[in-house]
């Protein structure tokens, strides 16, 4: 079992969006929340749980089973310069992972070539860094990050995320 909890800023409104299969035409570029980069051939079905004026989505999952949620993490080391949104990598991770554990390299290594930075906020500027939580029937996984780096753990019991670190020394 996944679950997600918004905290979104009072009075954003978050939709509940249905982005069926598609194919694309390459070389392509994707426009994501404030940047472009390469399509890939095809993406699954997704929902999403989306704010309204982004790209990106805090929760969703896709056809293949794979469930990903995001948190904000406040670690002062922000970027402000745009980039990838925590929430653009983690809808990219869903429209290219087939499993747990293939969403979570897709996150990593757009993290690693692109970064994440840019203004998460609606009304207010706000600069975060992101941890996921990535499951499909089989595994799950928790990946935080700060900037371009990144560390990750197997979940083997159970485990929650939230707005802050969470992984020390078992990763």
């Amino acid at each position: 079992i996944i679950a997600k909890n918004s905290d979104r800023e009072p009075n954003e409104p978050n939709n509940m969006k249905f982005i069926p299969a598609a194919s694309h035409e390459l070389p392509q570029k994707l426009q994501c929340t404030y940047i472009s980069i390469p399509q890939i051939e095809s993406t699954p079905d997704l929902l999403l749980m989306q704010p309204s004026w982004m790209w990106g989505a805090e929760y969703g999952s896709n056809s293949y089973g794979v469930c990903i949620g995001n948190e904000g993490v406040f670690s002062g080391g922000s970027i402000k310069e745009p980039a990838l949104l925590g929430m653009d990598l983690l809808r990219l991770g869903l429209e290219r992972g087939k499993t747990a554990f293939s969403a979570l390299q897709v996150i990593i290594n757009l993290l690693e070539e692109f970064g994440q930075g840019g203004n998460c906020g609606l009304h207010t500027s706000t600069y975060y860094n992101n941890a996921f939580i990535i499951a499909d029937r089989r595994e799950a996984y928790v990946l935080e990050t700060y900037e371009r780096f990144w560390v990750w753990k197997q979940v083997t019991d159970v485990y929650a995320i939230s707005n802050c670190y969470s992984i020390t020394d078992d990763w």
